[in-house]
């Protein structure tokens, strides 16, 4: 019996590390070394923090697990995650962890498999506008685009397709910027 609980304890880690791998908010803060220069150390070093949070504390809500992510992306990654996507991994993880519990080893390939296939490869870029260049490097903040591309398997839509970045879709119009460096903001119609 030993066996089926090491072997779903396997199971249970290799789909943290699979939902941690498919998460587009990590994928950029490793790719741009948000961490440092050791950022792909501390990606799977990552994976075996959540599952031991998770081991540690059995009966977690989920907005623990979400302020835990959210705390270990910030402090390691120097990342806020506001793209919406912490609550989606958190269940992900949770759920997993409660087949885990179950000792539901179909369960735990099945869902590890469902997001391998899902996973979207991203690459995020900065944005530079023509006011750019009149601002402090140290006081401004760097906006980025994200593009999402599928790794090859099918992925039912999951993966969203990168708007164009073309003039006609930038949001900022010269005559929005006023005399002292302020932006209006317009409501899209």
């Amino acid at each position: 019996m030993a066996g089926a609980g090491e072997d779903s304890r396997a199971l249970f880690g290799a789909g943290v590390r699979a939902a941690l791998e498919a998460w587009p908010a990590l994928q950029i803060a490793v790719e741009n070394s948000f961490g440092g220069v050791h950022s792909q150390e501390k990606a799977e070093w990552l994976g075996g923090a959540v599952e031991e949070y998770f081991f540690r504390n059995a009966d977690l809500e989920l907005e623990e697990v979400e302020d835990f992510l959210g705390e270990l992306m910030t402090n390691e990654f120097d990342t806020v995650v506001e793209d919406g996507s912490l609550p989606q991994v958190s269940q992900q993880l949770q759920t997993m962890f409660q087949h885990f519990q179950r000792g539901d080893g179909a369960a735990l390939k099945e869902m590890a498999s469902h997001i391998t296939q899902r996973k979207c490869k991203v690459r995020a870029t900065a944005l530079t506008t023509s006011s750019e260049a009149d601002k402090d490097d140290a006081d401004s903040v760097e906006e980025m685009e994200v593009t999402a591309t599928n790794d090859g398997a099918a992925t039912d839509g999951v993966c969203p397709q990168p708007e164009p970045s073309g003039p006609d879709s930038q949001t900022i119009k010269e005559e929005d910027i006023v005399e002292d460096g302020w932006t209006i903001v317009r409501r899209k119609k």
